[in-house]
Protein backbone atom coordinates (compact mmCIF):
# COMPACT_ATOMS: atom_id res chain seq x y z
CA UNK A 1 0.00 0.00 0.00
CA UNK A 2 1.80 3.22 -0.66
CA UNK A 3 2.59 5.83 2.00
CA UNK A 4 0.14 8.43 0.41
CA UNK A 5 -2.93 6.39 0.54
CA UNK A 6 -2.01 5.02 4.65
CA UNK A 7 -1.49 9.06 5.22
CA UNK A 8 -4.81 9.60 3.49
CA UNK A 9 -6.36 6.41 5.37
CA UNK A 10 -4.81 7.79 8.90
CA UNK A 11 -6.86 10.91 8.27
CA UNK A 12 -9.69 8.80 7.97
CA UNK A 13 -9.39 6.98 10.83
CA UNK A 14 -8.68 10.10 13.27
CA UNK A 15 -11.38 12.01 11.58
CA UNK A 16 -13.92 9.04 12.34
CA UNK A 17 -12.64 8.82 15.97
CA UNK A 18 -13.07 12.72 16.61
CA UNK A 19 -17.01 12.17 15.12
CA UNK A 20 -17.67 8.65 16.98
CA UNK A 21 -16.49 10.83 20.59
CA UNK A 22 -18.14 13.79 19.29
CA UNK A 23 -21.60 11.81 19.13
CA UNK A 24 -21.23 10.42 21.81
CA UNK A 25 -20.20 13.03 23.90
CA UNK A 26 -23.66 14.67 22.90
CA UNK A 27 -25.63 12.08 23.68
CA UNK A 28 -23.98 11.52 26.75
CA UNK A 29 -24.74 15.41 27.79
CA UNK A 30 -28.08 15.38 26.31
CA UNK A 31 -26.95 18.00 23.94
CA UNK A 32 -29.52 18.27 20.45
CA UNK A 33 -31.57 15.53 19.20
CA UNK A 34 -30.35 11.97 20.40
CA UNK A 35 -31.39 10.75 17.27
CA UNK A 36 -28.20 13.34 15.66
CA UNK A 37 -25.99 12.23 17.97
CA UNK A 38 -26.17 8.79 17.58
CA UNK A 39 -26.18 9.24 13.88
CA UNK A 40 -22.57 11.07 14.43
CA UNK A 41 -21.52 8.55 16.43
CA UNK A 42 -22.19 5.91 14.06
CA UNK A 43 -20.68 7.74 11.06
CA UNK A 44 -17.38 7.91 12.49
CA UNK A 45 -17.24 4.23 14.18
CA UNK A 46 -17.61 3.11 10.67
CA UNK A 47 -14.94 5.37 9.53
CA UNK A 48 -13.04 4.98 11.52
CA UNK A 49 -13.10 1.13 10.96
CA UNK A 50 -13.30 1.20 7.36
CA UNK A 51 -9.85 3.18 7.75
CA UNK A 52 -8.84 0.57 10.17
CA UNK A 53 -9.49 -2.03 8.11
CA UNK A 54 -7.92 -0.74 4.64
CA UNK A 55 -4.57 -0.60 6.79
CA UNK A 56 -4.35 -3.41 9.14
CA UNK A 57 -6.58 -6.25 7.58
CA UNK A 58 -6.87 -5.71 3.77
CA UNK A 59 -4.24 -9.03 3.48
CA UNK A 60 -6.48 -11.02 5.68
CA UNK A 61 -9.88 -10.89 4.75
CA UNK A 62 -10.72 -11.08 0.64
CA UNK A 63 -12.57 -8.43 -1.13
CA UNK A 64 -15.52 -10.80 -1.46
CA UNK A 65 -15.51 -10.87 2.23
CA UNK A 66 -15.25 -7.66 2.79
CA UNK A 67 -18.16 -6.59 0.90
CA UNK A 68 -20.36 -8.96 2.89
CA UNK A 69 -19.17 -7.19 5.71
CA UNK A 70 -19.37 -3.79 4.17
CA UNK A 71 -22.94 -4.19 3.57
CA UNK A 72 -23.79 -5.75 6.76
CA UNK A 73 -22.58 -2.63 8.72
CA UNK A 74 -24.43 -0.59 6.08
CA UNK A 75 -27.47 -1.99 6.37
CA UNK A 76 -27.19 -2.08 9.96
CA UNK A 77 -26.13 1.37 9.80
CA UNK A 78 -29.32 2.17 7.80
CA UNK A 79 -31.43 0.42 10.27
CA UNK A 80 -30.07 2.01 12.79
CA UNK A 81 -30.75 5.56 11.51
CA UNK A 82 -33.92 4.15 11.00
CA UNK A 83 -35.29 3.34 13.96
CA UNK A 84 -33.55 6.27 15.63
CA UNK A 85 -35.20 8.51 12.88
CA UNK A 86 -38.61 6.48 13.54
CA UNK A 87 -38.41 7.16 17.24
CA UNK A 88 -37.51 10.93 16.76
CA UNK A 89 -40.53 11.35 14.33
CA UNK A 90 -42.95 9.51 17.08
CA UNK A 91 -41.93 11.90 19.65
CA UNK A 92 -42.22 15.18 17.83
CA UNK A 93 -45.26 14.15 16.45
CA UNK A 94 -47.04 12.03 19.10
CA UNK A 95 -50.51 10.72 17.91
CA UNK A 96 -52.32 7.99 18.21
CA UNK A 97 -54.76 6.22 16.31
CA UNK A 98 -58.15 5.53 18.29
CA UNK A 99 -60.93 3.09 16.05
CA UNK A 100 -62.93 2.54 19.25
CA UNK A 101 -66.47 3.94 18.74
CA UNK A 102 -66.89 6.02 21.44
CA UNK A 103 -62.71 6.94 21.07
CA UNK A 104 -62.11 5.64 24.82
CA UNK A 105 -58.00 6.28 24.38
CA UNK A 106 -57.85 9.25 23.19
CA UNK A 107 -59.01 13.15 23.36
CA UNK A 108 -61.85 14.46 20.99
CA UNK A 109 -60.39 17.48 19.62
CA UNK A 110 -63.14 19.87 21.76
CA UNK A 111 -61.49 18.24 25.01
CA UNK A 112 -57.57 18.81 23.63
CA UNK A 113 -58.85 22.64 23.08
CA UNK A 114 -59.81 23.24 26.55
CA UNK A 115 -57.40 21.78 28.38
CA UNK A 116 -54.61 23.70 26.18
CA UNK A 117 -56.13 26.53 27.19
CA UNK A 118 -55.95 26.45 30.76
CA UNK A 119 -54.58 28.96 32.83
CA UNK A 120 -53.98 26.87 36.10
CA UNK A 121 -52.85 23.22 37.53
CA UNK A 122 -55.45 20.91 38.10
CA UNK A 123 -54.55 17.81 39.89
CA UNK A 124 -56.63 14.53 38.83
CA UNK A 125 -56.69 11.77 41.08
CA UNK A 126 -58.87 8.50 40.33
CA UNK A 127 -59.30 6.18 43.40
CA UNK A 128 -60.04 2.32 42.13
CA UNK A 129 -59.21 -0.63 44.28
CA UNK A 130 -57.31 -3.27 42.16
CA UNK A 131 -56.11 -3.04 38.96
CA UNK A 132 -57.58 0.41 36.94
CA UNK A 133 -59.35 -0.52 33.19
CA UNK A 134 -57.08 0.18 30.46
CA UNK A 135 -59.10 3.14 28.64
CA UNK A 136 -58.62 4.95 32.62
CA UNK A 137 -55.07 5.05 32.20
CA UNK A 138 -54.94 5.89 28.61
CA UNK A 139 -57.42 8.85 29.10
CA UNK A 140 -55.48 10.06 31.99
CA UNK A 141 -51.90 9.51 29.69
CA UNK A 142 -53.99 11.46 27.35
CA UNK A 143 -54.71 14.51 29.76
CA UNK A 144 -51.13 15.20 31.12
CA UNK A 145 -49.93 14.76 27.40
CA UNK A 146 -51.72 16.87 25.61
CA UNK A 147 -52.56 19.94 28.64
CA UNK A 148 -48.69 21.25 27.98
CA UNK A 149 -48.30 20.54 31.51
CA UNK A 150 -50.90 22.12 33.35
CA UNK A 151 -52.99 18.84 34.18
CA UNK A 152 -51.08 15.94 36.93
CA UNK A 153 -53.29 12.87 36.13
CA UNK A 154 -52.63 9.67 38.32
CA UNK A 155 -55.01 6.47 39.64
CA UNK A 156 -54.26 4.89 43.09
CA UNK A 157 -55.82 2.30 45.19
CA UNK A 158 -56.98 4.08 48.24
CA UNK A 159 -57.02 0.44 50.29
CA UNK A 160 -52.88 0.27 49.55
CA UNK A 161 -52.61 4.15 49.76
CA UNK A 162 -54.57 4.61 52.58
CA UNK A 163 -52.17 7.51 54.31
CA UNK A 164 -52.26 9.07 50.83
CA UNK A 165 -56.11 8.80 50.09
CA UNK A 166 -56.78 10.75 53.77
CA UNK A 167 -55.14 13.86 52.16
CA UNK A 168 -58.33 13.59 50.08
CA UNK A 169 -60.76 13.95 52.60
CA UNK A 170 -61.61 10.43 51.33
CA UNK A 171 -63.14 7.44 52.87
CA UNK A 172 -63.73 4.70 49.87
CA UNK A 173 -64.31 1.60 50.63
CA UNK A 174 -63.58 -1.43 47.91
CA UNK A 175 -66.48 -0.88 46.50
CA UNK A 176 -66.53 2.88 45.43
CA UNK A 177 -64.65 4.68 42.79
CA UNK A 178 -64.25 8.51 42.40
CA UNK A 179 -62.28 11.08 40.25
CA UNK A 180 -61.12 14.16 42.28
CA UNK A 181 -59.68 17.23 40.51
CA UNK A 182 -58.17 19.38 42.41
CA UNK A 183 -57.07 23.44 41.81
CA UNK A 184 -55.73 26.16 44.47
CA UNK A 185 -58.79 26.53 46.65
CA UNK A 186 -61.24 24.20 44.92
CA UNK A 187 -62.17 20.30 44.79
CA UNK A 188 -64.83 18.23 42.42
CA UNK A 189 -65.36 15.01 42.64
CA UNK A 190 -67.05 12.45 39.86
CA UNK A 191 -68.56 9.21 40.94
CA UNK A 192 -68.23 6.41 38.59
CA UNK A 193 -68.77 3.14 40.80
CA UNK A 194 -71.54 2.28 38.41
CA UNK A 195 -70.87 3.59 34.82
CA UNK A 196 -67.29 4.69 33.27
CA UNK A 197 -66.34 7.94 33.93
CA UNK A 198 -66.38 9.86 30.48
CA UNK A 199 -64.53 12.97 29.11
CA UNK A 200 -67.70 14.62 29.50
CA UNK A 201 -67.66 13.99 33.27
CA UNK A 202 -64.20 15.40 33.54
CA UNK A 203 -64.36 18.30 31.27
CA UNK A 204 -66.99 19.90 33.38
CA UNK A 205 -65.80 19.57 36.60
CA UNK A 206 -62.50 20.95 34.72
CA UNK A 207 -64.53 24.15 33.23
CA UNK A 208 -66.43 24.36 36.34
CA UNK A 209 -63.09 24.78 38.85
CA UNK A 210 -61.32 27.14 35.67
CA UNK A 211 -64.27 29.21 34.35
CA UNK A 212 -66.38 31.75 36.27
CA UNK A 213 -69.84 31.32 36.64
CA UNK A 214 -72.10 32.94 34.56
CA UNK A 215 -76.26 33.62 34.75
CA UNK A 216 -78.59 33.63 31.50
CA UNK A 217 -82.16 34.90 33.14
CA UNK A 218 -84.52 33.91 30.45
CA UNK A 219 -87.89 36.02 30.28
CA UNK A 220 -91.01 34.62 31.20
CA UNK A 221 -94.74 35.19 31.72
CA UNK A 222 -95.42 35.86 27.78
CA UNK A 223 -95.04 32.42 26.33
CA UNK A 224 -91.32 32.09 25.33
CA UNK A 225 -89.69 29.00 25.14
CA UNK A 226 -88.95 27.44 28.80
CA UNK A 227 -85.81 26.64 29.68
CA UNK A 228 -86.64 23.87 31.81
CA UNK A 229 -89.33 22.09 29.39
CA UNK A 230 -88.39 18.86 27.75
CA UNK A 231 -91.11 19.34 24.93
CA UNK A 232 -89.92 19.59 21.92
CA UNK A 233 -90.47 23.50 21.45
CA UNK A 234 -88.63 23.46 24.84
CA UNK A 235 -85.20 24.72 26.04
CA UNK A 236 -83.90 21.54 28.24
CA UNK A 237 -81.31 20.64 25.96
CA UNK A 238 -80.00 24.09 25.27
CA UNK A 239 -79.96 24.69 28.89
CA UNK A 240 -77.82 21.44 29.74
CA UNK A 241 -74.95 22.93 26.97
CA UNK A 242 -75.14 26.13 29.13
CA UNK A 243 -74.65 24.22 31.82
CA UNK A 244 -71.60 22.22 30.30
CA UNK A 245 -70.06 26.03 29.66
CA UNK A 246 -70.85 26.85 33.72
CA UNK A 247 -73.84 28.99 32.16
CA UNK A 248 -76.31 28.55 35.11
CA UNK A 249 -79.84 29.15 33.46
CA UNK A 250 -82.62 30.86 35.00
CA UNK A 251 -85.84 32.04 34.65
CA UNK A 252 -87.34 35.57 35.21
CA UNK A 253 -90.68 37.71 35.47
CA UNK A 254 -90.85 41.47 34.97
CA UNK A 255 -94.37 42.07 35.88
CA UNK A 256 -93.44 41.05 39.42
CA UNK A 257 -89.99 43.43 39.82
CA UNK A 258 -88.77 46.88 39.30
CA UNK A 259 -85.85 45.88 37.41
CA UNK A 260 -83.90 43.24 35.86
CA UNK A 261 -82.23 41.49 38.96
CA UNK A 262 -78.23 42.54 39.18
CA UNK A 263 -77.25 38.63 39.27
CA UNK A 264 -78.52 38.89 35.80
CA UNK A 265 -74.83 38.32 33.34
CA UNK A 266 -76.81 38.33 30.08
CA UNK A 267 -80.82 38.47 29.20
CA UNK A 268 -82.08 36.07 26.72
CA UNK A 269 -85.59 36.70 25.52
CA UNK A 270 -87.01 33.41 24.06
CA UNK A 271 -89.59 34.07 21.13
CA UNK A 272 -92.10 35.47 22.97
CA UNK A 273 -95.85 35.20 21.44
CA UNK A 274 -97.44 37.55 23.66
CA UNK A 275 -96.80 41.52 23.61
CA UNK A 276 -94.66 42.85 26.67
CA UNK A 277 -96.20 46.08 28.72
CA UNK A 278 -94.58 49.26 28.73
CA UNK A 279 -93.26 48.87 31.61
CA UNK A 280 -91.49 45.55 30.88
CA UNK A 281 -90.20 47.35 27.33
CA UNK A 282 -88.97 50.18 29.68
CA UNK A 283 -86.88 47.47 32.59
CA UNK A 284 -84.89 46.07 29.73
CA UNK A 285 -84.42 49.68 27.91
CA UNK A 286 -82.63 50.82 31.32
CA UNK A 287 -81.36 47.08 31.89
CA UNK A 288 -79.15 47.95 28.18
CA UNK A 289 -78.28 51.34 28.93
CA UNK A 290 -76.49 50.63 32.13
CA UNK A 291 -74.36 48.58 30.09
CA UNK A 292 -76.40 45.21 30.35
CA UNK A 293 -76.12 42.51 27.38
CA UNK A 294 -79.20 41.00 25.87
CA UNK A 295 -79.87 37.96 23.23
CA UNK A 296 -83.12 38.46 21.43
CA UNK A 297 -84.95 35.31 19.52
CA UNK A 298 -87.97 36.86 17.48
CA UNK A 299 -90.38 34.12 16.35
CA UNK A 300 -92.01 34.07 12.91
CA UNK A 301 -94.89 35.44 11.95
CA UNK A 302 -98.09 33.74 10.90
CA UNK A 303 -99.23 32.11 7.38
CA UNK A 304 -101.78 31.16 6.11
CA UNK A 305 -103.95 29.66 3.06
CA UNK A 306 -105.98 32.11 0.83
CA UNK A 307 -109.42 30.67 2.05
CA UNK A 308 -108.53 30.93 5.61
CA UNK A 309 -107.51 34.77 5.86
CA UNK A 310 -105.65 35.77 9.01
CA UNK A 311 -107.72 37.78 11.75
CA UNK A 312 -105.78 41.63 12.57
CA UNK A 313 -104.83 39.95 15.71
CA UNK A 314 -102.77 36.99 14.16
CA UNK A 315 -101.60 39.22 11.89
CA UNK A 316 -99.99 40.73 14.72
CA UNK A 317 -98.91 37.63 16.30
CA UNK A 318 -95.35 37.23 17.24
CA UNK A 319 -94.25 40.61 18.62
CA UNK A 320 -90.69 41.89 16.65
CA UNK A 321 -89.90 44.11 19.66
CA UNK A 322 -89.29 46.91 17.63
CA UNK A 323 -89.83 49.15 20.16
CA UNK A 324 -86.78 47.84 22.31
CA UNK A 325 -84.35 47.16 18.53
CA UNK A 326 -85.74 50.52 16.99
CA UNK A 327 -83.09 51.70 20.17
CA UNK A 328 -80.22 49.78 18.71
CA UNK A 329 -80.41 50.53 15.55
CA UNK A 330 -82.51 47.29 14.17
CA UNK A 331 -85.84 46.69 13.10
CA UNK A 332 -87.74 43.31 12.57
CA UNK A 333 -89.50 43.28 9.24
CA UNK A 334 -92.96 41.11 8.72
CA UNK A 335 -91.83 38.42 6.24
CA UNK A 336 -90.72 35.00 5.94
CA UNK A 337 -87.49 34.65 4.33
CA UNK A 338 -87.33 31.77 2.34
CA UNK A 339 -84.17 30.07 0.18
CA UNK A 340 -85.13 28.14 -2.65
CA UNK A 341 -81.40 26.28 -3.03
CA UNK A 342 -80.18 25.77 0.68
CA UNK A 343 -82.86 25.02 3.16
CA UNK A 344 -83.49 21.93 5.88
CA UNK A 345 -86.24 19.15 5.57
CA UNK A 346 -87.56 20.31 1.75
CA UNK A 347 -88.86 23.60 3.47
CA UNK A 348 -87.85 26.83 1.63
CA UNK A 349 -88.89 28.16 4.68
CA UNK A 350 -86.34 26.84 6.45
CA UNK A 351 -83.24 28.12 4.96
CA UNK A 352 -79.91 26.53 6.13
CA UNK A 353 -76.70 28.98 5.87
CA UNK A 354 -73.06 29.32 6.92
CA UNK A 355 -72.69 32.39 5.44
CA UNK A 356 -71.64 34.38 8.46
CA UNK A 357 -69.99 37.83 8.70
CA UNK A 358 -67.07 38.94 10.54
CA UNK A 359 -67.76 37.98 14.38
CA UNK A 360 -64.82 34.80 14.88
CA UNK A 361 -65.65 34.77 18.42
CA UNK A 362 -69.73 33.72 17.40
CA UNK A 363 -69.06 31.99 13.88
CA UNK A 364 -65.25 31.11 13.55
CA UNK A 365 -66.24 27.63 13.98
CA UNK A 366 -69.81 26.85 12.94
CA UNK A 367 -70.62 24.57 9.96
CA UNK A 368 -74.13 24.93 8.25
CA UNK A 369 -76.67 26.50 10.79
CA UNK A 370 -80.63 26.28 10.37
CA UNK A 371 -83.81 28.12 10.96
CA UNK A 372 -87.96 27.68 10.69
CA UNK A 373 -88.93 30.32 9.43
CA UNK A 374 -87.05 33.52 10.33
CA UNK A 375 -87.83 36.65 9.42
CA UNK A 376 -85.74 39.35 7.86
CA UNK A 377 -83.61 42.17 9.87
CA UNK A 378 -82.74 45.98 8.43
CA UNK A 379 -80.72 48.45 9.81
CA UNK A 380 -82.25 51.70 10.44
CA UNK A 381 -80.49 54.81 9.01
CA UNK A 382 -81.28 57.08 11.54
CA UNK A 383 -79.65 54.33 14.96
CA UNK A 384 -78.02 56.07 17.61
CA UNK A 385 -74.26 57.40 16.66
CA UNK A 386 -73.12 55.88 19.33
CA UNK A 387 -73.99 52.25 18.47
CA UNK A 388 -72.23 49.68 15.81
CA UNK A 389 -74.32 47.35 14.67
CA UNK A 390 -73.58 44.58 11.83
CA UNK A 391 -74.88 41.55 10.05
CA UNK A 392 -74.22 38.36 11.96
CA UNK A 393 -76.00 35.61 10.00
CA UNK A 394 -77.27 35.55 6.40
CA UNK A 395 -79.03 33.41 3.51
CA UNK A 396 -76.71 31.59 1.95
CA UNK A 397 -78.59 32.28 -2.00
CA UNK A 398 -78.53 35.31 -3.23
CA UNK A 399 -80.91 35.41 -6.41
CA UNK A 400 -82.70 32.16 -4.62
CA UNK A 401 -83.36 33.99 -1.75
CA UNK A 402 -85.74 36.94 -0.02
CA UNK A 403 -87.85 38.24 2.50
CA UNK A 404 -91.41 36.60 1.48
CA UNK A 405 -94.23 39.17 2.46
CA UNK A 406 -97.65 37.91 0.68
CA UNK A 407 -98.80 35.39 4.57
CA UNK A 408 -100.63 33.15 2.43
CA UNK A 409 -98.17 30.74 1.28
CA UNK A 410 -97.87 32.27 -2.79
CA UNK A 411 -93.90 32.07 -2.58
CA UNK A 412 -92.50 34.21 -5.33
CA UNK A 413 -89.97 37.03 -5.49
CA UNK A 414 -92.01 40.25 -5.84
CA UNK A 415 -89.35 43.54 -6.54
CA UNK A 416 -90.74 46.35 -4.74
CA UNK A 417 -92.34 44.62 -1.86
CA UNK A 418 -89.49 41.68 -0.74
CA UNK A 419 -86.25 41.78 0.13
CA UNK A 420 -83.79 40.31 -1.91
CA UNK A 421 -80.98 38.00 -0.31
CA UNK A 422 -79.04 37.53 0.64
CA UNK A 423 -81.59 38.37 3.57
CA UNK A 424 -79.75 39.00 7.28
CA UNK A 425 -81.58 37.09 9.46
CA UNK A 426 -78.99 37.75 12.34
CA UNK A 427 -77.47 40.74 13.47
CA UNK A 428 -75.24 41.99 16.70
CA UNK A 429 -74.99 45.33 17.79
CA UNK A 430 -72.64 46.90 20.50
CA UNK A 431 -72.31 50.45 22.17
CA UNK A 432 -68.56 50.77 23.41
CA UNK A 433 -68.85 51.62 26.73
CA UNK A 434 -68.77 55.64 28.36
CA UNK A 435 -66.06 56.83 30.57
CA UNK A 436 -66.88 55.38 34.07
CA UNK A 437 -68.96 52.34 32.78
CA UNK A 438 -68.38 48.72 33.64
CA UNK A 439 -69.02 46.99 30.62
CA UNK A 440 -70.08 47.50 26.77
CA UNK A 441 -73.54 47.11 25.75
CA UNK A 442 -74.18 43.80 23.65
CA UNK A 443 -76.74 42.85 21.72
CA UNK A 444 -77.57 40.08 19.30
CA UNK A 445 -81.15 39.69 17.54
CA UNK A 446 -81.82 36.36 15.29
CA UNK A 447 -85.16 35.87 14.18
CA UNK A 448 -86.06 32.66 15.21
CA UNK A 449 -86.06 29.97 18.45
CA UNK A 450 -86.44 27.09 17.13
CA UNK A 451 -83.19 26.49 16.26
CA UNK A 452 -81.85 26.42 19.97
CA UNK A 453 -85.22 24.14 20.64
CA UNK A 454 -85.28 20.25 21.89
CA UNK A 455 -86.15 19.34 18.27
CA UNK A 456 -83.62 20.85 16.56
CA UNK A 457 -80.50 22.40 18.83
CA UNK A 458 -77.99 19.13 18.45
CA UNK A 459 -78.57 19.13 14.61
CA UNK A 460 -75.60 20.75 12.61
CA UNK A 461 -74.07 23.95 14.44
CA UNK A 462 -77.34 25.02 15.96
CA UNK A 463 -76.21 24.41 19.97
CA UNK A 464 -72.48 25.88 19.02
CA UNK A 465 -73.98 28.93 17.50
CA UNK A 466 -76.38 29.84 20.52
CA UNK A 467 -73.43 29.15 22.93
CA UNK A 468 -71.01 30.77 21.22
CA UNK A 469 -73.37 34.08 21.14
CA UNK A 470 -74.21 33.81 24.94
CA UNK A 471 -70.24 33.77 25.51
CA UNK A 472 -69.91 36.79 23.42
CA UNK A 473 -72.72 38.81 25.39
CA UNK A 474 -70.81 37.98 28.58
CA UNK A 475 -67.70 39.10 26.88
CA UNK A 476 -66.00 35.65 27.62
CA UNK A 477 -63.71 34.13 24.81
CA UNK A 478 -64.29 31.09 26.31
CA UNK A 479 -64.24 27.55 23.89
CA UNK A 480 -67.56 26.47 23.63
CA UNK A 481 -67.64 22.67 25.06
CA UNK A 482 -70.81 20.71 23.63
CA UNK A 483 -71.57 17.32 25.73
CA UNK A 484 -70.59 14.31 24.32
CA UNK A 485 -72.28 10.68 23.85
CA UNK A 486 -71.80 8.84 26.61
CA UNK A 487 -69.12 5.89 26.69
CA UNK A 488 -70.36 2.23 27.13
CA UNK A 489 -67.29 0.07 27.61
CA UNK A 490 -68.62 -2.98 26.51
CA UNK A 491 -67.04 -6.47 28.22
CA UNK A 492 -66.45 -9.32 26.65
CA UNK A 493 -67.13 -12.94 29.16
CA UNK A 494 -65.17 -15.71 27.54
CA UNK A 495 -66.22 -19.18 28.57
CA UNK A 496 -63.25 -21.55 29.75
CA UNK A 497 -63.42 -22.99 26.09
CA UNK A 498 -63.16 -20.08 24.50
CA UNK A 499 -60.21 -19.08 26.16
CA UNK A 500 -58.20 -22.24 25.28
CA UNK A 501 -59.09 -21.61 22.20
CA UNK A 502 -57.61 -18.21 22.21
CA UNK A 503 -54.80 -19.49 23.53
CA UNK A 504 -53.91 -21.96 20.51
CA UNK A 505 -54.94 -19.32 18.02
CA UNK A 506 -52.38 -16.51 19.64
CA UNK A 507 -49.67 -19.15 20.49
CA UNK A 508 -50.07 -22.10 18.47
CA UNK A 509 -50.42 -20.82 14.93
CA UNK A 510 -47.32 -18.82 15.07
CA UNK A 511 -45.31 -21.57 16.84
CA UNK A 512 -46.44 -23.64 13.53
CA UNK A 513 -45.48 -20.48 11.05
CA UNK A 514 -41.76 -20.46 12.61
CA UNK A 515 -41.31 -23.91 12.80
CA UNK A 516 -42.32 -24.43 9.00
CA UNK A 517 -40.30 -21.51 8.55
CA UNK A 518 -36.95 -23.71 10.11
CA UNK A 519 -37.79 -26.65 8.35
CA UNK A 520 -37.33 -25.14 5.10
CA UNK A 521 -34.35 -23.15 5.93
CA UNK A 522 -32.34 -26.64 6.73
CA UNK A 523 -33.79 -28.44 4.00
CA UNK A 524 -32.02 -25.94 1.62
CA UNK A 525 -29.06 -25.46 4.22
Amino acid sequence: MEVNQIKKLTLVFFVGLGLFWAGLSLLIFEVGPSFVSKMVAWLGAFMAFWAWYRVKWSKYISKRQFRFLLMFLVTLVIMIIGYASFNYMAYVYNGRLDVTRFRQHSLVPQTVKIIRNLDREIQITAFYVGLPPKYLLDMFEEYERNSNGTIKAEVIDPLVQIGYAAQFGQVIDGKQRKVILRTAGAQREIDFTEKPVNQEQINHEILQLTRAARTACFLTGHRERRVFDEEAQGLNTFAKHLLANNIVPQDIRLDTSEQIPDFCDVLVVAGPEDFLTLDEEKQINDYLKAGGDALFLIEHVLVSTPNVPLTEMQMEKNPSLNNILRNWGLAVSKDVVVDLKSHASGDVGSPATRNYLSHRAIVNDLDFTFFVRPRSIKALRDKPATVMVAPLIMTASEQDSWGETNRYLDVRFNPGEDRRGPVPIGYAAMEPKAEGDQSNTRVIVITDADFISNAYVDAYSNARLGVNAINWLTEHDYETYLNMPSVEVPRLDLTSKQKQLIIYILVLVPGLLVSGGLLIWLKHN
